[in-house]
């Protein structure tokens, strides 16, 4: 038997950030305090969704003072400007610093303490204010998770808190969000979602709900990741990435992940490496160490993101699949980057 957690209500699809107004008149709510980031409350993002609030006539307020790799001490900030306003929900746009923000808020809104009391091995399972996650990246999957990750700013550690209480009640999946992304973050999200993906399928709490979310995802994955990089508003990659990234956040969630996350962490807090990137460094030599164990599924994985020619051997895709994605996208970006050059040199041609 599985324990599988969801999200109470999803909406997905091109432009269903513009339909935030119904999704909290089904949940009830009505006041919503918005976290985000200064840079997408700048671009437009953010506009999306206050404008349709606006529409509704529905109060709300935005502090977009959150930051990469949320600490203890910036969700204590968010928390005051919280309680500084009177409202029933919180509504988190961005990537995955927005919406963990937004879930310690939300929990330690309703119960207090600090977040140190509540990381792992300590489950938070209690109700609290309903955040409602808007994600413009496709790689952290955040939107689906009961987890959050946040750096205790005096000792320095990433700590990874889990339960209920951190599974939104909704989440808004609107690749739309994502046709501005640059090429490096888009690399960067795409593997963090690969790598989610694989760890949940190879992990020893896979199960058969997490394994059809996981494939899912990964055959997505190896099959759009790459335009996505080099073709950033072709809406079918996009589109599909999106669902991608929240596949595998639901089967990673419902499963676990493995050494590759759990070493990934301390990298990010001591030397501030971007997450996906961290996660690419590390697959390698974390598969290689734990492949010899599950060769059969190791190899799936490869066969579903892609990487198999007739004949190849489960043991020779097991090892195969680990470094093909990167691979894959240093080549692409080596591209993207001359094509960039010589479209620089052409327009200083025409300048001088």
């Amino acid at each position: 038997m599985s324990v599988v957690a969801l999200p109470r209500l999803m909406l997905v699809g091109g432009g269903s950030a513009r339909q935030i107004p119904t999704v909290l008149s089904r949940l009830g709510v009505s006041k919503p305090f918005i976290v985000t980031d200064k840079f997408l409350n700048s671009n437009g993002t953010v506009q999306t969704v206050t404008d349709a609030l606006a529409a509704d006539s529905l109060p709300h307020r935005v502090f977009d003072d959150t930051i990469p790799d949320p600490t203890t001490d910036s969700v204590e900030a968010v928390l005051q400007a919280l309680k500084e306003g009177d409202h029933d929900c919180i509504i988190a746009v961005g990537g995955g610093s927005p919406i963990d923000t937004s879930k310690a808020v939300a929990m330690l809104a309703e119960h207090g303490g600090k977040m140190r009391d509540y990381k792992a091995p300590f489950m938070m399972d209690k109700p609290c204010l309903p955040t409602i996650a808007v994600p413009t990246t496709a790689g952290t999957g955040s939107e689906v998770t009961k987890v959050t990750i946040i750096s205790d700013s005096e000792s320095g550690e990433k700590m990874l808190c889990m339960g209920l209480s951190y599974q939104p009640v909704a989440a808004v999946v609107d690749y739309e969000l994502t046709l501005s992304k640059p090429y490096r973050l888009t690399a960067d999200t795409g593997i963090d979602a690969m790598c989610h993906a694989l760890e949940a399928y190879v992990s020893k709490k896979a199960n058969l709900f997490s394994d059809q979310m996981a494939l899912s995802a990964l055959k997505a994955i190896g099959e759009h990741l790459v335009t996505a990089c080099n073709e950033p508003e072709n809406a079918k990659a996009r589109e599909a990435m999106m669902m991608a990234s929240t596949c595998a956040g639901v089967a990673f969630s419902n499963a676990s992940v493995t050494m590759v996350h759990g070493m990934s962490r301390p990298i990010g807090a001591h030397f501030h490496v971007p997450h996906g990137m961290s996660n690419a460094m590390l697959v390698p030599a974390v598969t290689e160490w734990s492949v010899e164990h599950n060769v059969p599924r190791y190899a799936e994985a490869a066969r579903v993101l892609g990487f198999s020619t007739p004949g190849c051997s489960d043991e020779d895709l097991s090892l195969i699949h680990i470094s093909e994605p990167t691979r894959l996208l240093s080549i692409s970006y080596a591209v993207f980057c001359l094509k960039k050059k010589k479209k620089q040199n052409e327009i200083r041609e025409k300048e001088g």
